[in-house]
């Protein structure tokens, strides 16, 4: 046919495609579990880096030795306490026309691990940044926790101070998008009844632990039953996805009149307020207060 390319491959070939490394910062992730889970791409970059920074060197030894392969260049380490000073360094070594890879223990640097500064210092010194995408717990534990997926948002850890988590659960009490926490396996059962307390207790909600490993268990429930089931504790690397708030802005003083009538049943004011919650996306603490502040008004 006339005008037509002969040179295009035919469909279902794979053609390599290579993309430049040298002076180049690329951020690699590695397996959340699995190591079969790790690519081909990633085995390259690790064999043909001048540097990996990692955010363990030991991780990156034992994650190279599982892969069978040979770490050729230099290694330095690159963790939160050390990367505001080390960011520099990497990316000169980029800037000089080297092939730097960042690694961090599991997942994609920067969410939640080091890797942001590297990342901020390279643009700010116009050094090529790229990244060879993989494994990431947060969306694992997303896609099979089975709630809402079309909107949602990466929370991260919470505050370790009580104060401190409680507000800043108070202030996603109403984001009506699906929310995805990490968590230390010790404070999850506090964090889930804080939760509850927060967003409700009927707010529907999903513990991933140890996703893509030998033990990946993932428990569906509501925050309340949740709270109850992890009470003597879990193990291993966890996710929490907790359900989004009713779009739908409930009215307060309807909403703490259905907890003054719960109350008047027998049920404790803080567990009705909770109760409500959940079924509204209204805070438990904002419903609280308001019908204790009704039933003093009552009461004169």
């Amino acid at each position: 046919m006339s005008g037509q390319r002969t040179d295009r491959p035919p469909w279902g070939t794979l053609v390599p495609v290579n993309i430049p490394t040298d002076g180049t910062v690329l951020l690699a992730a590695t397996p959340i579990g699995d190591t079969e889970d790790a690519p081909p791409r990633l085995r390259h970059a690790l064999q043909d880096a001048d540097v990996v920074a990692a955010e363990d060197t030991r991780r990156l030894l034992d994650l190279a030795s599982r892969l069978g392969i040979r770490i050729g260049g230099r290694i330095v380490s690159l963790h939160e306490h050390n990367e505001a000073a080390r960011a520099a360094e990497v990316v000169a070594a980029a800037a000089e026309g080297q092939f730097v890879v960042v690694v961090t223990d599991a997942g994609m640097p920067t969410v939640s691990d080091p890797g942001y500064r590297v990342v901020r210092t390279a643009i700010e010194e116009g050094v090529r940044v790229s990244v060879l995408p993989g494994p990431s717990a947060a969306l694992t534990a997303l896609a099979i926790s089975g709630l809402p997926t079309d909107r949602f948002a990466f929370e991260g850890f919470l505050p370790r101070k009580d104060g401190e988590r409680d507000r800043a659960l108070e202030a996603l009490a109403r984001d009506p998008r699906t929310l995805i926490f990490f968590e230390s396996p010790r404070r999850v059962p506090v964090t889930l009844a804080a939760m509850a307390r927060a967003f409700g207790a009927e707010r529907p909600a999903a513990v991933c632990r140890e996703l893509t490993k030998t033990y990946e268990e993932v428990l569906r429930g509501t925050l309340d039953e949740l709270a109850t089931a992890t009470e003597g504790g879990v193990l291993g690397e966890v996710s929490i996805v907790v359900g989004g708030a009713s779009e739908e802005r409930a009215d307060l003083a309807e909403a703490a009149g259905e907890v003054a009538a719960l109350v008047a049943l027998g049920v404790r004011m803080k567990d009705a307020a909770a109760h409500v919650a959940g079924r509204t996306g209204l805070s438990t603490r904002e419903l609280y207060q308001r019908a204790l502040l009704d039933r003093d008004d009552g009461a004169r």
